[in-house]
């Protein structure tokens, strides 16, 4: 017994057997294409700029990539892209580079200054390039990083719930069948043997 799942199509009312999936071309080679250009984008707006800002802004473009792979190729093949191990990895990492900058420039100017003074880090260069480049490319980074991954593994884990009860809904749809046909096989079987011994 097959169970099947209706979706609305172009053309009104379709149905599809679970387990075969129906993929659109234009939809793949259109996320195939738009996936590495948005995550290049993502980049961009995380270290592209001059200044302060963009992180958590590049790392939301990045998790838009990330769920947009997930939704085309299915749930299954994303977390296989990006399993919840690396995620949670990545999470960290992201996390441990933003606030492990903010804590040595505070331990390295030895609290000698009332804020955070990304300057005081020892790099080879000048006040403000020093402070331009650990804004940008550390905590930015960290920043997008950790955002990316947090909006990613709600998704998928969101979505992968998602696809458990519905399977567990179909399992118990098909065991509810089968209940109901050795029901009628016994009862069938029951008036035949009634009529035997009549």
């Amino acid at each position: 017994m097959s169970v099947k799942k209706a979706e609305i199509g172009t053309g009104g009312w379709k149905e599809k057997e679970r387990g075969k999936e129906e993929r659109d071309v234009i939809v793949d080679t259109v996320a195939r294409v738009m996936i590495p250009l948005a995550q290049l984008f993502a980049l961009y707006v995380m270290i592209g700029t001059e200044g302060a800002g963009g992180g958590f802004q590049g790392g939301v473009i990045f998790a838009a990539t990330l769920i947009l792979f997930g939704t085309v190729f299915g749930v299954k093949r994303g977390r296989e892209a990006l399993p919840e191990g690396i995620n949670a990895i990545l999470n960290s990492l992201g996390l441990y580079i933003y606030a492990g900058v903010g804590i040595l420039c505070i331990i390295l100017t030895m609290g000698a200054v009332e804020y955070l003074n990304y300057g005081g880090f020892p790099l080879p260069t000048e006040f403000a390039l020093r402070r331009g480049y650990l804004v940008t490319y550390a905590v930015e980074v960290g920043i997008g990083i950790t955002v990316a991954t947090v909006f990613a593994s709600l998704f998928f884990d969101l979505a992968w719930r998602e696809d458990v009860i519905e399977s567990r809904e179909a399992s118990s749809a098909v065991a509810s069948a089968r209940r109901e046909a050795d029901a009628r096989s016994r009862r069938s079987g029951w008036r035949v043997r009634r009529r035997e011994k009549a």
